[in-house]
Parts: structure tokens; sequence; C-alpha cells
């Protein structure tokens, strides 16, 4: 097969995961209608439509999905394999693409390795953060992070923090408005702050537990949000009353900013891990970010 062939199927694994001649140009860096003319000439070259291009997206056929199907994973080995020679080399290089919430990020997953990117300056890390649950075959990230019910049988997993609570908190400020919750049904007539779920669309209800009895409130007020740090800001603010996770409200409950309520039903959710394929061939730098990550020995932070 000659060597343009090779480069237009890369591209054309760009503009099928893509799904957007505009956003595969930018990756591969170069204009759309250059990408648009190349995957013209390559399926007059094949004789085969690939895809189906709209006003709005561009989609695979059944024959670019099949296509997709069978060169990806080749393309893929070849790319891992590539960056696997990089153990040779005197010091550790490589990229290194992570998806997380942008809480767990912040807390947990910079700070450890921070200290490894000073070591390695050669070893890059990209990390997405997301609320979405990520493909991170399909979307080409070599490991993910999510909490340890959301993630697929077929991958590994490694534990990054403890199980945590989620605390029910509102502000001074609220509560001299309003009066303090003591039973589930009781949050059915407070202004509560709601998450938006990235991959359902729908709004999170709230899994409380007390003495193994479990119930999910499906909460409502005023403001909606689809991140943590915002549901966060608005309940200091004073807006109505947040359900967050511990690790993050803590601090503001120990100096008098939040009030918690209802605290016997309280429920402890999974830790978060990261998880990766486990019939991909992990590179040197992916292993040492899965080792500075992992959950490290010794007693844990509240």
């Amino acid at each position: 097969m000659p060597r343009d062939d090779f480069n237009d199927l890369l591209a054309f694994l760009a503009v099928a995961r893509e799904r957007s001649f505009t956003r595969a140009a930018a990756t591969l860096g170069v204009s759309p209608s250059s990408l648009s003319r190349k995957m013209r000439a390559l399926e007059s070259r094949m004789g085969v439509r690939l895809l189906t291009r709209t006003t709005r997206s561009v989609v695979p056929t059944e024959a670019g999905e099949r296509l997709m199907a069978t060169v990806a994973p080749q393309f893929d080995a070849i790319e891992t394999e590539l960056e696997a020679l990089a153990e040779f080399r005197d010091k550790p290089a490589g990229t290194v693409r992570i998806t997380a919430v942008d809480t767990v990020a912040d807390l947990f997953i910079w700070p450890r390795l921070a200290p490894l990117l000073q070591k390695y300056p050669d070893i890059k890390v990209e990390i997405d953060t997301s609320y979405r649950m990520v493909d991170i075959v399909e979307e080409r990230y070599d490991i993910g992070v999510r909490t340890g019910e959301a993630i697929a049988r077929d991958m590994v997993s490694v534990r990054i923090t403890p199980d945590f609570r989620r605390l029910i908190v509102g502000a001074p400020a609220y509560f001299e408005r309003h009066p303090v919750p003591q039973t589930p049904q009781d949050l059915l007539a407070h202004n509560c702050i709601t998450l938006r779920l990235a991959t359902r669309g729908g709004l999170f209800a709230w899994p409380l537990e007390r003495n193994g009895q479990a119930e999910r409130v499906q909460v409502k007020g005023q403001l909606t949000f689809n991140g943590s740090y915002q549901i966060l800001q608005a309940a200091l603010d004073g807006c109505g009353l947040a359900f967050t996770p511990e690790y993050l409200a803590r601090p503001h409950v120990e100096a008098g900013r939040l009030r918690c309520v209802m605290e016997e039903w309280f429920p402890t959710s999974p830790g978060f891990f990261m998880y990766y394929p486990s019939r991909r061939q992990k590179t040197q730098p992916v292993s040492m970010v899965i080792d500075a990550l992992r959950l490290p020995d010794g007693p844990q932070p509240r």
C-alpha cells in the first residue's frame, strides 16, 4: 500500500472519531477543506463511500464503520509499540492522557503527579476534566478515573482514594431564612442545588442512607450545575442546600462557613479508582503515572 494511503487512513480515523472535519483538521494540523478533499480522494480510490456528510455532522457509513473497526486497532497497536520504545531511552518520555472529574484532578491527581513531572520533564500529561462517562478505548485515553461502581468489569482498576461520605450542607445565612430539615421528605420543601448528569442528562437524585435504610430523594431548587465546585460555591453563598463530597465541604464546615444537617443520613460512596484496558500494553510513562497515582499505604486523610 502506498504511503499516501496510510496517511489518508489515519486522516479518515481522525474524522470518524471526531465526527467533524473541523475538529479532525485541528487535531491533524491541516485545513478542513484539505482534509475533505483527502477523504474524497480516498473514497474514490477505494470505490466506496466511507463518510456520510451533513450540514451538522460527519458519520461513518456501514463501510466506514467496518474499515474503522478493522484498521483502528492496528494503528493503535503500532502507536503503542512505538511509544513503548521510549523505554530504551536514557530518560522516560511520552504522553499520558487521563480523564477525570475536576475535583479529583485538583485534589488527588495533580498533587501526586507534580513531583513525577518535575523529575521527568520528558513525560507529558494531558488531563481532561469531564463528568460524562468516557469510553477510554474509543476516545484513546490511557487512564480513566471514576468511582468504583462506574467502572466496567473488563478494566483493570487501582484505587486512588479511600471511600468518602457525602454531606448535606448549607450556609448559616440560608438557615436564618429556612428551618433545618430533619427527614428526607423535608428536603422536598427546601431550595436544593441540583446536579445535571452529563451522560444521561437527568438530575442527580440524592442517595441517602440511615442504619442500612436507603432512600433516594429527587430534590429540586433554583440552581442546577454540572460540576461540584459550582454547587459548593452556591451553598457557600447561601443559595440553598448542597449534597457534596466530604473532601470538598469539610474545610468549610470546620471553618463555620457551612453547616451539616441530617448527619445520620449521610451515605458513604465508593472511592475513586483509576482504570485502564487489561489488553493494552502499558508504556513506561503510563506505568509510572499509575504508580504515582495509586492510593498510598498507611492512614488516609478523613
